[in-house]
C-alpha cells in the first residue's frame, strides 16, 4: 500500500470498527518496560518515537466512511498528520500497570490515525515504559508488532517482515476487475467463473451454518461463571505476570503437548485457584476460552487487515488435578487443530465475511452484545521476536500484551514469550475484578504446581516405590 492509496476495510476490520463503544474500546495494547540509561531517557524515547513514527506509512492511516460499498470504510493517509498528536510523555509514575489501566480505558480518537504511544517515566528514574495502543481495525497482533518494531532502534527491529503487495494487490478487487488489460480474459472466463462462484457461495453458506451449529452446541451444559461476566463500566485494570520459560518447557517435556497448551492450562488452573480463594467456587465451571488463530500468510498476505479465526476451548477449571487439566487442554486443542481454523465454534470471526458492510455499520453494537453468548474470555498469544529490542539504546526488558475486553466480559488474557520469559498481560473491568493482583499470584502458583506435579511424576517413573 502506497502513501497515496486507500484501502477498504475487510469485513472483520469493519466489525471491530463498528462494535466499539465508550465502555468497550477495541484497541490492542502492549506495555514495554525499558532500562533507563540516564535521567532524560524517557524524554529522549518520546522524541525518538515521534520522529520515527512520521516515517512509518502505516501509522499515518486514519479510517473514514466511503460511499461504496454502502456502510463501508477505508484506511487512507491522514492530511496534516502530526506524530505529536499520538506520542505523549507522561509525568513520572510509581506503578506502570496502574497508569496503563487508566490509559487503556480511554478510546482512541476516531478522527485521527487510531494509535497512541504513551511514554511513562518511573518515579525512581531507573526505568521507563511505553504503552502502545493500536485499534483492532488498524492492525491485528502481528501487524501491531510490525508497526511497533518500526519505531524501535533499527539494529534491533526484528519483527516479521511485512508482506509486500504488488501494485495490483494494493488495489481493491473492484479496481482490478475494471482494469482494461484484464477484460479479454475476464470475458472468456466468465461462464466458468460464474459456476465457480456459485459453488464457492454454496460452500461458504455451508461453512457458516456449520460454524453456527458448533456455536450453539458450545453453549450447552456449562455453569456460567459470574466472576468472568460484567456489566460494562468502562473502567480498566491491568496486571502483568513474568514467568520462567524454562519451567514451561520442563512441563511440556514431561507431560507432552505444546508450549501454548501449557500456557492455556496455566490460565485454567489459575482461574480455579482464584475462584476458590475468592469464594465463588470452581465446581462445575468450564468457561469457553476463545483462542485466536492467525490466518495470515506472512510472505503473501496483504499487510493491512485482520486475518483471524479461532479455536474454542473449554477450560477444565473444575478439574482438581493440574496434569489432568493440561491433558484436557491438550486434547481440546488437538481436536481444534484436526478440524482446522475454518470450522468449529471458534471460527465465529469468519462469519463477518457473510455480513454486508451496511450490516456491520447498523448492527455492530448488537453484535458486540452477542460476544458474551459466544465465549467467556479471550486467551490470545502475541508473537514477539526472539532477539532483544531497544529504544534509544535502552534495552526492552519486559513486554506485556493486552487484548480488548468484549462486551459483558470481565477478563482478557494475552501472553507472549520474550528472551527466556513468559509475559502474561491481564486486562480486567476494574469494577468487576478489584482483586486482579490475586489472580496474578494464582498464575504464578499454578505454574509452580504444574512443575511440582511433573517432578512427582518423574520421581515415580524413576522409583516406582516412591510415595
Amino acid at each position: 500500500m502506497t502513501s497515496e492509496s486507500s484501502d477498504l476495510l475487510a469485513p472483520l476490520d469493519l466489525a471491530f470498527w463498528s462494535i466499539e463503544s465508550t465502555e468497550h474500546p477495541m484497541h490492542l495494547g502492549a506495555l514495554g518496560v525499558f532500562t533507563a540509561d540516564s535521567p532524560s531517557a524517557a524524554a529522549q524515547a518520546a522524541e525518538l518515537l515521534a520522529a520515527r513514527a512520521a516515517a512509518v506509512p502505516g501509522l499515518r492511516l486514519r479510517i473514514r466512511q466511503v460511499l461504496l460499498p454502502l456502510g463501508g470504510a477505508a484506511r487512507h493517509p491522514a492530511p496534516g498528520f502530526d506524530p505529536l498528536d499520538h506520542v505523549r510523555l507522561a509525568a513520572p509514575v510509581r506503578d506502570f500497570h496502574a497508569a496503563a489501566g487508566a490509559l487503556l480505558q480511554q478510546p482512541l480518537d476516531r478522527d485521527r490515525p487510531p494509535w497512541e504511544a504513551h511514554v511513562l517515566p518511573a518515579a525512581d528514574g531507573g526505568s521507563f515504559a511505553v504503552l502502545f495502543k493500536f485499534h483492532h481495525a488498524l492492525a491485528d497482533g502481528l501487524r501491531a508488532l510490525t508497526l511497533a518494531a518500526a519505531v524501535m532502534d533499527p539494529a534491533a527491529s526484528t519483527a516479521p517482515p511485512a508482506a509486500r503487495a504488488t501494485r495490483s494487490e494494493e488495489r481493491p478487487p473492484w479496481w482490478r476487475a475494471l482494469d482494461p488489460r484484464a477484460l479479454p480474459g475476464l470475458v472468456a472466463a466468465a461462464p466458468g467463473r460464474a459456476a465457480s462462484a456459485a459453488l464457492a457461495a454454496a460452500g461458504d453458506v455451508g461453512r457458516a451454518l456449520g460454524i453456527g451449529a458448533s456455536v450453539a452446541r458450545a453453549t450447552w451444559g456449562t455453569r456460567s461463571c459470574a466472576a468472568l461476566t460484567s456489566r460494562p463500566t468502562g473502567t480498566r485494570r491491568t496486571a502483568g505476570v513474568l514467568l520462567d520459560l524454562d519451567d514451561v518447557h520442563r512441563v511440556r517435556k514431561t507431560a507432552g503437548g505444546t508450549v501454548n497448551d501449557v500456557l492455556i492450562a496455566v490460565v485454567a488452573g489459575a482461574l480455579r485457584r482464584w475462584l476458590d480463594e475468592r469464594g465463588d467456587g470452581s465446581e462445575g465451571v468450564a468457561p469457553r476460552a476463545l483462542v485466536p488463530v492467525s490466518r495470515r500468510r506472512p510472505r503473501t498476505a496483504h499487510p493491512q487487515g485482520n486475518r483471524l479465526s479461532g479455536y474454542l476451548v473449554r477450560l477444565p477449571v473444575d478439574d482438581p488435578a493440574p496434569l489432568a487439566r493440561l491433558a484436557a487442554v491438550r486434547a481440546a486443542m488437538d481436536r481444534n487443530k484436526d478440524a482446522g481454523p475454518a470450522r468449529g465454534a471458534g471460527a465465529v470471526a469468519l462469519l463477518a465475511d457473510h455480513v454486508p458492510a451496511l450490516g456491520h455499520r447498523v448492527g455492530g453494537r448488537s453484535l458486540a452484545h452477542a460476544a458474551r453468548l459466544l465465549f467467556d474470555l479471550l486467551v490470545t498469544s502475541v508473537p514477539l521476536p526472539s532477539l532483544g529490542l531497544a529504544l534509544g539504546g535502552c534495552p526492552l526488558t519486559e513486554v506485556y500484551p493486552f487484548a480488548p475486553l468484549a462486551h459483558g466480559q470481565a477478563l482478557a488474557v494475552a501472553v507472549s514469550t520474550y528472551r527466556g520469559h513468559v509475559h502474561y498481560g491481564l486486562v480486567a473491568d476494574a469494577a468487576a475484578v478489584p482483586d486482579l493482583e490475586r489472580l496474578v499470584a494464582c498464575v504464578r502458583a499454578e505454574l509452580a504446581g504444574l512443575v511440582a506435579a511433573c517432578d512427582d511424576r518423574t520421581s515415580l517413573i524413576q522409583d516406582p516405590r516412591a510415595t
